[in-house]
């Protein structure tokens, strides 16, 4: 895996052109493992995303029992089913900064029964986590904090189910309600299990990437809208035999809008118009700003048409994605906001405060609000050292300020702890050098 140095000095890129192959979906191959694991039979898997974030899920599934091979230097994998029980009933369990990985499996141990312990980085111990466990522990679950009420590390030991509905909260994070659904299967082995969604549930195209995966490994699920979801009883996760992993929707966003900056036409391949990832409708967004975009089955290309204009819009259902448009914004004709984001605050950090630090070093006008972000070009994009926060998505969509677009030039970069793309990326600063052919030091 790519080792950057402290520091990685961008320099300014004249224009964007050429073709890049996605790494595989972070969403998806978590799910994808888990799911694996969980079933009954042996799963090969394609093309499974090579990040910290992947490694932390296989290492836990290792420590719980589960035997898997990735098959030569590919990132081809074969899991063999544990058919809903884990071998190992006792483990300590580092999750790193998964968000993908620890609540899921949170659900999964909590429902199954052991004694387990898991744990992150700090700031996994900042991301809240109560409305899973609450969910959990109201059907007879028995999982305990060990630092801050509310957050990992947890403890989670053998509870006794009592109940088959359940209800949760949907307006901090989806992964909770994901973490629910691909749990329920194995507690509705005599009932049907019934999850009720409290409130307005954000993040919606994530669920459908659950709902569709759930469906992939034998599971049938009915659902009243977004307000609740039925499993009905004596179901059992069966492998599909093989499952192929699609590119990464949210990282295509940072290729695709250096197309839309810089002249283009930059294609992305490995997610296209029949993909599962809600966040290919990024795409609509530059639209909106003025772009072509043009899409195969398995491919994206975007193209300028001259000065990008001014956005406002409600980006809900495309919350990683979105935060490439706020840069983008730095190119538009205007001012542009982006709405309903509320859930930046609990990612890998507290990205509409980030973003809004970082994009003032670089001479935007920003408002930050508590689920809004607006931001005003500056007359010219100056020079600046962007720190990252340990989220890779800072790293990745703050390299768009190198680009010369129709309304103003770029300027040299600087990106602090470039080597946080590795949780979904590792390579990208190499992917963006290729399109744009710059020299990276």
């Amino acid at each position: 895996m790519k080792r950057y140095p402290h520091y990685l000095d961008l320099q300014p890129a004249m224009h964007a052109k050429g073709l890049v192959r996605l790494p595989g979906s972070k969403s998806i191959s978590n799910r994808t493992l888990l799911l694996a694991a969980l079933c009954d039979g042996t799963t090969h898997i394609k093309d499974l995303l090579a990040s910290d974030d992947t490694h932390v899920m296989l290492m836990a599934l290792q420590k719980l029992g589960v035997k898997w091979e990735q098959i030569g230097e590919s990132q081809d994998y074969v899991v063999h089913g544990v058919n809903g029980s884990f071998p190992v009933h006792q483990a300590d369990l580092f999750m790193g900064n998964a968000g993908t990985a620890i609540r899921p499996l949170t659900a999964a141990l909590a429902v199954t029964g052991g004694d387990y312990t898991l744990h992150g980085v700090s700031r996994m111990h900042e991301r809240p986590i109560a409305d899973l466990v609450e969910a959990l522990n109201a059907v007879g679950t028995h999982i305990e904090y060990t630092g801050v009420a509310g957050y990992p590390p947890l403890h989670i030991q053998r509870g006794r189910l009592h109940a088959q509905r359940m209800q949760v909260r949907g307006n901090v994070s989806s992964q909770f309600l994901t973490a629910l659904l691909m749990a329920a299967p194995l507690m509705a082995r005599e009932e049907d299990v019934r999850i009720d969604v409290i409130g307005e549930l954000i993040s919606k195209p994530y669920i459908e990437i659950t709902l569709n995966l759930i469906r992939r490994f034998g599971i049938t699920v009915q659902r009243d809208g977004w307000q609740s979801f039925t499993i009905p009883a004596g179901q059992r996760y069966i492998s599909p035999g093989t499952i192929h992993v699609e590119g990464d929707a949210s990282s295509a966003s940072y290729f695709l809008a250096a197309g839309a900056i810089a002249g283009g036409p930059v294609r992305v391949e490995g997610v296209g118009k029949d993909s599962i990832q809600g966040d290919v409708r990024f795409v609509e967004a530059l639209e909106q700003m003025g772009a072509t975009i043009r899409m195969g089955e398995n491919w994206i290309e975007a193209e300028s048409n001259g000065v990008l204009r001014a956005i406002d819009a409600d980006f809900n259902h495309i919350p990683d994605a979105a935060m490439t448009i706020a840069v983008a914004a730095l190119y538009a004709d205007g001012t542009s906001t982006l709405r309903n984001i509320g859930s930046w605050r609990v990612k890998e950090t507290d990205r509409i405060s980030a973003m809004a630090i970082e994009l003032r070093k670089l001479g935007a006008i920003v408002e930050e609000g508590a689920d809004y972000l607006r931001v005003t070009p500056p007359s010219e994009i100056q020079a600046a050292a962007i720190d990252t926060y340990d989220d890779h998505r800072m790293a990745m969509c703050f390299s768009l300020a190198t680009l010369d677009g129709a309304a103003r030039r770029g300027n040299k970069v600087r990106i602090n702890d470039p080597q946080c793309v590795a949780k979904t990326f590792p390579d990208y600063f190499e992917a963006f050098a290729k399109v744009t052919e710059d020299t990276l030091f």
